[in-house]
Formats: structure tokens, C-alpha cells, sequence
């Protein structure tokens, strides 16, 4: 492969969103089914309108004693970040380093804005080298 590693060759394309509409309910069983502990929101055609956590699910809706059956995932607000499938390996690095978060979606910005994959930290330690991972790694989880 020539040129410079892009998100896309870091990502995994097997991503999978909840829709907005969706109950946390579905979110949290499509968590269980696929191992994960969150997954982006969608809205129409594939559109990134969020993201959902485990954690949200606990503490937005289990500990406030509602029915995560009759909530939809796309009603929790949150600043959702996500990165260009053609950028490069130091943006996507410098995007999870500035907002300290270990799972970033793909967007591909010219095939229609669409979720195409995610980027977690498991995906990081497969594509990049060690001095990489270790500068990242001690940016994101260093002292709050």
C-alpha cells in the first residue's frame, strides 16, 4: 500500500449503529450481542447523529429509575466526534488524544456523509507502531 495509512485502513468496517428511534433498551441488547460497549447513532441514510455508552445506559437511564425501554437513543445529547475515512493515522490519533476518547467513527465525506466504520483502541494497536500507541496511550488516559 502506498502513501501515508488513512482512517479507513485502520478501521474496522464491520460497524454497526443503533437508530435514533431505537429504544436503549435495543441498544443495550446490540451491545450484548456484539460485545461492545457503545455504538453510534444513526438517523436516515446511515447519518452519524450520535453516540450511545453502556455507561449512559446506567447512569442517563437505569440509575434514574426510567424504563430504558421507553427511551430512544437518539435523545441523548452529547458532542459526538468523528473523523474523515481518507484522514491521515496523526489525525485520527490527535482527535482521540484532544477529546480523550477511545472509540472514534469513520465517516466517508464523499460517498454521502455516511458511517462506514469505527476506530477503537484494539484497531490502533493492530495498525500502528509502539512509540504510537504508547504516546497515545499516555495522552488519553494520563490524569484527568
Amino acid at each position: 500500500m502506498g502513501g501515508a495509512m488513512r482512517a479507513r485502513d485502520i478501521m474496522s468496517a464491520q460497524a454497526r449503529c443503533v437508530g435514533a428511534h431505537s429504544s436503549l433498551r435495543e441498544a443495550a441488547r446490540l451491545m450484548r450481542d456484539l460485545g461492545v460497549g457503545a455504538l453510534p447513532v444513526c438517523g436516515d441514510n446511515n447519518r452519524l447523529v450520535g453516540m450511545v455508552t453502556d455507561r449512559d445506559i446506567v447512569v442517563l437511564c437505569c440509575a434514574e429509575g426510567i424504563d430504558p425501554a421507553s427511551v430512544q437513543a437518539g435523545t441523548l445529547e452529547r458532542k459526538v466526534y468523528w473523523v474523515d475515512a481518507e484522514a491521515d493515522a496523526g489525525e485520527v490519533l490527535r482527535t482521540m488524544e484532544e477529546h480523550r476518547i477511545k472509540r472514534l467513527p469513520v465517516i466517508d465525506t464523499r460517498g454521502g456523509h455516511r458511517l462506514i466504520g469505527m476506530i477503537t483502541e484494539a484497531d490502533l494497536a493492530r495498525n500502528l507502531g509502539d512509540a504510537q500507541i504508547a504516546e497515545f496511550a499516555s495522552r488519553v488516559y494520563a490524569g484527568a
